[in-house]
């Protein structure tokens, strides 16, 4: 019998296109390199409702597949029920984290803890900006936060 996932996050930036999907893979990856994956619910998500269904960004997608990590991550948008369901929700800059406080304000009994994905960072980066008006290099960027916050995360949680 398959264990029941006794942690879970849900990354949220802007439009899920870019930083959140970033995340989420890169977290998958850092909780199946340690074999812990059965352990943890996983997901990513927006606030706005700009980009449901839709796959990440072209850039981001190539960013990940040059370390080798693949998603098949939808586009989808912050639920009531993630308040409830997810033990942390991260997210990726201060108008992210107004959102998301305002709206768990709204809902009794929010279980999720709610805070920046950077305030895991060992280089204390607390924000991970936006790269979708950049280029590659703001993904590599974003990349590079990623898996320093989401590395000390796991450590934090383990």
């Amino acid at each position: 019998m398959a264990a029941v996932a006794s942690k879970s996050v849900l990354f949220v930036c802007l439009g899920n296109i870019c930083r959140s999907p970033i995340a989420e893979a890169v977290f998958r990856k850092l909780v199946q390199d340690e074999s812990v994956e059965n352990q943890w619910m996983i997901d990513s998500g927006a606030v706005s409702d700009w980009n449901v269904g839709s796959s990440p960004d072209a850039r981001a997608l190539s960013c990940l597949r040059k370390y080798g990590i693949e998603t098949s991550h939808k586009g989808r948008q912050v639920t009531k029920d993630d308040f409830f369901t997810y033990d942390y929700i991260l997210c990726m800059d201060e108008s992210n984290l107004r959102d998301l406080k305002r709206k768990s304000g709204q809902i009794k009994n929010c279980k999720a803890k709610i805070e920046l994905l950077g305030t895991y960072d060992p280089q204390k980066l607390l924000i991970i900006e936006d790269p979708y008006y950049g280029n590659e290099e703001d993904f590599e960027t974003v990349y590079q936060q990623c898996v320093r916050c989401c590395k000390s995360f796991l450590e934090k949680c383990s």
